[in-house]
């Protein structure tokens, strides 16, 4: 099984619409399923993200590798779109 790390802040509507956005394609691409999303709360553990370079959540690695950082002009599609090419990478 595959890990991403993906960083969050628990009210932020973008990391809502992300959450959302993994769960259905999750269940509407199989081989998404074996991707194991690792969530980590950013002001829950500020050092371990202060270790990785990013600004906005939510923030996607594989390893070390940033695959997709929400900007915050992103609607509900584009963030879908982009966690779907940062997943098909990871894929790859």
């Amino acid at each position: 099984m595959k890990e991403v790390t993906l960083f969050y802040l628990e009210h932020c509507p973008y990391c809502v619409k992300a959450r959302k956005a993994i769960d259905e394609l999750k269940s509407s691409n199989p081989k998404y399923r074996d991707i194991d999303v690792k969530w980590i709360e950013e002001s829950r553990e500020a050092e371990l993200a202060n270790t990785y370079d990013y600004y906005y959540v939510p923030s996607v690695f594989y390893g070390r590798k940033k695959l997709y950082e929400v900007d915050p002009s992103e609607d509900y599609d584009d963030i879908k779109n982009n966690i779907d090419k940062a997943f098909g990478e990871v894929c790859e």
